[in-house]
């Protein structure tokens, strides 16, 4: 396994439509497994392959106390949703910014595993932000661009100086 680099907002690679895995090999499994350990690793609860510069539609999630529920969705869908989430959210690839964004309360999302066996996942709460935030890196959306337009110079700006300051 290896750790991958996680893409930084506002890197334009972060906008790239991810395309549909159509092949479940070893290769897909690799991704898989050196996606979860960056994942772990960062510490984050989710990863989308976007922000490791990897264009399928490939998500780790796991948001489980213990990080010991590892949920991978290959080609993810959602087919149902309910409520609104009034649940903070932040990304690996915006460090240090947090805030609410429009989501689902609960989602019903088609997918396949990393071995191309189809299934359906039924979330609420965390977890079904977390998909639904991963859902929209394959969609090359960010989640600070759900936000006001001052809000989204003011996390530019934070993290301009952020870089800076690690230079």
């Amino acid at each position: 396994m290896a750790l991958l680099h996680i893409l930084r907002y506002p890197d334009a690679r972060l906008h790239k439509v991810a395309a549909p895995v159509t092949v479940f090999d070893d290769g897909l499994k690799q991704l898989v497994a050196d996606m979860a350990e960056s994942m772990y690793a960062a510490p984050g609860i989710g990863l989308a392959a976007t922000q490791v510069d990897v264009h399928k539609q490939v998500i780790v999630v796991d948001v489980s106390e213990r990080r010991d529920s590892l949920i991978v969705l290959v080609n993810p869908e959602i087919v149902e949703s309910h409520g609104v989430s009034d649940i903070e959210e932040g990304c690996l690839s915006v460090p240090t910014v947090y805030d609410t964004v429009p989501r689902a309360e609960r989602v019903k999302v088609r997918a396949y595993d990393q071995n191309g066996t189809p299934f359906t996942l039924e979330a609420q709460g965390l977890l079904s932000v977390c998909l639904q935030h991963e859902m929209d890196h394959l969609r090359g959306k960010v989640f600070v661009e759900y936000l006001s337009q001052l809000k989204q110079q003011r996390v530019r700006a934070k993290l301009a100086k952020q870089l800076k300051k690690s230079a």
